[in-house]
């Protein structure tokens, strides 16, 4: 066994999971990066190049109005990751809140914020997304608001039972008995220790934001049919894929599943890294 494999077999969980998480962090970054800086003549329409199955001048084919399917996927990918991003950090902020507020003040505010979980909860998400989207008239603000808005009861239920286990410690007793507010006791000893939480769950909100807005984008409730975006792009897809255009949906599927997974990764592998009990991995 050469030194280079032995080194690499060598290396502790913990090393294993910054390469996971770099190499991830690092290929989002890119699909992101290019997407948003490329140029639209990349993918405009060539009615003279429609329908050009995968081949070495375009690598993912070309949709039924000449447009190069690789670098529409790239600015699609992008599109729904900017929303993503966005909806994810909306959603983890109306969490942190009311996950910390709920559990500090507790009483019938605590009621009130579990009763509104249980509601969001209970109530079927697509549909419930789908109904926001609309009635913020749709398009990028819709579908962000939308996902934002049915994404946090999960996370504020985390961040809630983090803070019950902070709340009966002894220094957060200490620090009351000292005459310190809830305010204060909130924002010097409880938020610091649930930034971990928080952390992880921004990142695997991501996979959940951006499946939802391709999925409400998908059945016609979200972005407009001129934006490149995955849901259009595969809603488009369905109606040639019969006659044969297996690549419009191929790829763009698995571009899709390719960026859930990474999200997936780098949460999982994010929660092991900040987790005490992997510190002697």
């Amino acid at each position: 066994m050469s030194k280079r494999a032995l080194t690499f077999t060598g290396l502790n969980a913990r090393s294993r999971m910054i390469i996971y998480i770099s190499v991830a962090v690092v290929y989002l970054a890119c699909v992101f990066v290019w997407g948003t800086l490329l140029d639209p003549s990349a993918y405009a329409v060539r009615f003279a190049d429609k329908f050009i199955p995968p081949s070495a001048g375009h690598i993912f084919g070309t949709d039924f109005m000449g447009r190069d399917m690789f670098f529409r996927c790239v600015r699609g990918l992008s599109n729904s990751l900017v929303i993503g991003l966005a909806a994810s950090l909306i959603s983890s902020v109306i969490a942190l809140v009311f996950g910390i507020s709920s559990a500090v003040i507790g009483g019938k505010f605590d009621k009130a914020v579990l009763m509104c979980v249980d509601c969001c909860m209970g109530l079927p998400h697509l549909v419930l997304l789908i109904l926001i989207s609309f009635m913020l008239g749709r398009g990028a603000k819709g579908v962000m608001l939308g996902v934002a808005f049915t994404h946090w009861p999960e996370l504020t239920r985390l961040v809630r039972a983090e803070v019950l286990q902070l709340r009966s410690s002894q220094y957060v007793r200490a620090s009351y008995k000292m005459g310190k507010s809830r305010m204060y006791v909130a924002m010097r000893h409880i938020f610091p220790h649930v930034i971990p939480v928080y952390l992880v769950g921004i990142v695997l909100l991501f996979p959940h934001a951006i499946m939802h807005e391709s999925a409400v984008t998908f059945l016609g409730f979200g972005l407009p049919a001129e934006t490149p975006a995955i849901g259009v792009i595969l809603s488009e897809a369905m109606r040639h894929i019969a006659t044969g255009k297996w690549w419009l949906a191929l790829f763009p599927g698995l571009m899709l599943i390719a960026a859930v997974l990474l999200f997936d990764v780098i949460g999982e592998n994010l929660k092991r890294l900040l987790n005490p009990s992997s510190a002697q991995e």
